[in-house]
């Protein structure tokens, strides 16, 4: 059986593809998928409960799903509470791709056009508002950028430094293997966490989100290679014993074609395991320096700063919806990832493939 075939019969790994999928498509059209600017506060909208939505008018009239204009009132004395104000005289339509604040599609072709949104004074905040006063679901979709794509980046960089480093040191063997596996040994004995909190504390002031995210994809990958290289090298040393490279040796081939072109490539399936298995550890790495202040900072979103707010006792309980969301997406996408390499570990299995 082809191990495509075995992967679409495993539910859970589907399932986990299917989740990866949508949020994936949905970060990427983020300016789409979000009503709003996430950088945008409305008027005396601070820290909104999500918009209740209507279907009929006070008088029982049925005109469809509408909000109205909705801020925050005076604190109840009594109780602590804020009253909020709606000003039911001005019903806002809710529709489908509606006009909005207007962006540009790969920086190239501009838009106004958003899937959903109101037409009218009143804002559909389906996750409330932060304290800031911005629509706090804009905020988690084009967060989810930063969150997701932090791993896939990752990947890119730190795989080929492992596969090339453990390529070489089981192909070659000898003193370059020693130096090489002595350098591995000590880069896993560095607790990556805590590195990463030491050189997130040390990076110079005033640097932009966008740098500040290259840099601890950098730090994350240093230190992330080292597991794979080794893994692979042990691969290689049986690898490099059968026939087809002994063929490409005597043939004269060099040794760095042989160990890019017939030896590598037969990890495949091991390497494809383990990209899907080690992009959760890239996303919980960002997630955690934002939400200890190391990483991606205010106003900038990102799932790891938006669930900060959680070490606020009083948000846990009086604002709730500026903390599940976040925490919700980061624990889907890392079970989603661990499903989707279960399922290939399963799938290209060599005895599973031979039935």
């Amino acid at each position: 059986m082809k191990w495509w075939q075995k992967l679409k019969k495993n539910p859970l790994a589907r399932l986990g593809a299917g989740l990866l999928l949508l949020f994936y498509l949905v970060v990427i059209a983020a300016d789409f998928v979000a009503p709003y600017d996430p950088y945008d506060s409305q008027p005396d909208g601070s820290l909104l409960p999500p918009t209740r939505i209507y279907w009929a008018t006070e008088t029982g009239q049925f005109i469809g799903p509408h909000v109205y204009p909705t801020t925050q009132g005076p604190t109840d004395i009594n109780t602590g509470d804020r009253k909020l104000l709606e000003d039911r005289q001005k019903p806002a339509p809710v529709r489908l791709f509606v006009k909005g604040a207007k962006y540009q599609i790969f920086g190239l072709i501009p838009l106004d056009i958003h899937l959903f949104g109101t037409v009218g004074d009143g804002k559909l905040n389906i996750l409330g508002t932060d304290e800031q006063a911005r629509d706090q679901f804009s905020r988690l979709v084009h967060g989810g950028r930063i969150s997701l794509f932090i791993g896939l980046v990752g990947i890119v960089i730190s795989f080929p430094l492992g596969l090339l480093v453990g390529g070489i040191s089981g192909y070659f063997g000898g003193w370059i293997d020693a130096f090489l596996m002595r350098l591995v040994e000590v880069l896993m004995t560095i607790p990556g966490i805590y590195l990463l909190v030491a050189l997130a504390a040390v990076l110079p002031a005033g640097l932009s989100s966008a740098q500040k995210f290259f840099l601890i994809v950098l730090i994350t990958s240093f230190i992330s290679w080292s597991g794979l290289a080794r893994v692979i090298r042990g691969e290689v040393l049986s690898i490099k014993e059968r026939e087809f490279v002994q063929a490409a040796l005597s043939m004269g081939a060099n040794p760095f074609y042989i160990i890019v072109r017939h030896v590598l490539p037969q990890t495949a399936s091991y390497v494809i395991i383990s990209a899907t298995l080690a992009v959760p550890g890239f996303i919980v790495a960002e997630s955690v320096l934002s939400l200890i202040g190391l990483g991606i900072q205010q106003p900038d979103p990102s799932w790891g700063n938006m669930l900060s707010l959680a070490t606020n006792a009083s948000i846990l309980v009086l604002q709730p919806w500026l903390v599940w969301p976040p925490a919700i997406l980061i624990i889907l996408t890392v079970l989603a990832f661990n499903l989707l390499g279960d399922g290939l570990r399963d799938a290209l299995d060599p005895r599973s493939l031979q039935r």
